[in-house]
């Protein structure tokens, strides 16, 4: 009687217990963020856009309090890549990985190399980036993007001193 009683302890116990997944390199929301990001590198807007909630919340290299929008994101996206030739994540070089936190939250972080040519110069730029987004329903609803421009920043403020206001205008509208 002992040993029937024990041996329903113990399955009930290994029943009882999840098997929950908290850490993982193949997961749905992976699958999604790469096709973000291939669509971020393909300039493929309107199929970026159906990745996040309508109410995501977009923090490049600021605080949360400064979040954007989607809208404002593309926007910002469409801006810094209208000065490049060409741009692209070094697939190489990419990680992905799916996390849930202790209070249930579900994240995917991406570290990536990424590579632009200016077109101004024909200078090819390359800088790690890291980018961290929260899933919810399958949609990414944060997204958190760390990286460091100043090169390219530092670059475009050298080629503004010897050219002409109008001749980077004309590169930036190209």
């Amino acid at each position: 009687m002992k040993k029937t009683i024990l041996l329903v302890l113990v399955v009930a116990t290994i029943a009882g217990c999840k098997n929950e997944v908290r850490y993982t390199q193949n997961a749905p929301e992976i699958e999604t963020y790469k096709k973000a990001i291939k669509d971020y590198e393909m300039g493929n807007w309107e199929s970026l856009a159906t990745h996040f909630a309508d109410t995501a919340k977009i923090v490049y290299n600021t605080t949360e309090k400064n979040a954007m929008s989607l809208a404002q994101a593309i926007s910002q996206n469409k801006e810094d890549i209208a000065t490049l030739s060409s741009y692209n994540y070094i697939a190489e070089e990419s990680e992905y990985e799916m996390v849930v936190t202790d209070n249930g939250e579900t994240w995917v972080n991406f570290w990536g190399l990424w590579q632009g040519r200016l077109k101004a110069n024909n200078q090819l730029y390359e800088i790690p980036v890291h980018l961290t987004a929260q899933f919810i329903d399958g949609k990414i609803v944060k997204e958190f993007g760390y990286w460091d421009n100043s090169s390219i920043a530092l670059a475009l403020e050298k080629l503004k001193e010897v050219a002409s206001p109008e001749s980077i205008a004309d590169e930036i509208k190209e």
